[in-house]
């Protein structure tokens, strides 16, 4: 297999991945806005089926919020491992190589990116579903 293909394959696809895991990531985060806000929290019986209702959908916020900067390094070492195979079958081009490493290191960043939106909005949401368990405990008292 093309060498250049497989880097091409790793760069783009690793940063595919994380674009997709981002928005995975955005939509639940617009979904869950708009279910608190139009949450009653006196429609539920007991504050335990309060308190699912409020975390659906944060572990996979949370998940990729911890996962994506490794999966933004696992692509920055392929690539970086496919360059050195590169620069060891003689292919020695300098610009080629600073191009090649600097696409690697994109897989990073991106994946820094997401997680730190992801983390965000897990910590926003995170708050509001405390902020609604109170509201509900206080109705209870």
């Amino acid at each position: 297999m093309n060498i250049e293909f497989l880097k091409n394959l790793i760069d783009y696809g690793v940063i595919a991945l994380l674009l997709f895991m981002s928005f995975i990531s955005f939509w639940f985060f617009i979904e869950r806005i708009i279910f608190y806000k139009n949450l009653d929290v006196s429609s539920f019986r007991n504050k335990k089926t309060l308190d699912i209702a409020l975390t659906k959908h944060l572990t996979i916020i949370g998940t990729i919020a911890s996962n994506s900067p490794y999966i933004g390094l696992l692509g920055t070492v392929l690539a970086i491992m496919l360059t050195f195979m590169t620069m060891g079958n003689g292919d020695i081009d300098a610009a080629k190589i600073m191009s090649s490493l600097a696409l690697a290191l994109k897989a990073t960043a991106v994946g820094l990116v997401v997680a730190i939106a992801s983390q965000v909005f897990y910590n926003i949401l995170g708050r509001y579903a405390e902020v609604l368990e109170s509201k509900y405990e206080a109705k209870e008292v």
